[in-house]
């Protein structure tokens, strides 16, 4: 699976900014997509992860509240709004598949075999 991974920016303290992820290539088509987000000098957290159906996904007590994960079928894209953004929220924000291990493990980013390039989200005070 090929991912690519857009939407970042600069915004200020409340602002609301749209992640998209669109996935490619040969897959089986039940994949968890999942975004992380890495800020400088820290380690890569989770931040939600969805079914390819859409169906079960889940948010990082973090962000529960200000973002939604959703997942488009038909277009195989993975989509992160954000809302209410904060200066903690700045970061890298990488969207990842996981393909073989379904959604038990769906915070662990050691269990994602894909990743996309990464896309930065900086949100000023």
């Amino acid at each position: 699976v090929q991912l690519q991974a857009s939407g970042g920016g600069l915004v200020q303290a409340g602002d609301s900014l749209r992640l998209s992820c669109v996935a490619s290539g040969r897959y089986n088509g039940n994949y968890v997509m999942g975004w992380f987000r890495q800020a400088p000098g820290k380690e890569r957290e989770f931040v939600a992860a969805i079914t390819f159906s859409g169906r079960t996904s889940r948010l990082a007590g973090s962000v529960k509240g200000r973002f939604t994960i959703s997942s488009d079928n038909a277009e195989n894209t993975s989509v992160l709004q954000m809302n209410s953004l904060r200066p903690e929220d700045t970061a890298v924000y990488y969207c990842a598949a996981e393909t073989r291990s379904g959604f038990s493990y769906y915070s662990d980013s050691r269990y994602y075999d894909s990743w996309g390039q990464g896309t930065l989200v900086t949100v000023s005070s």
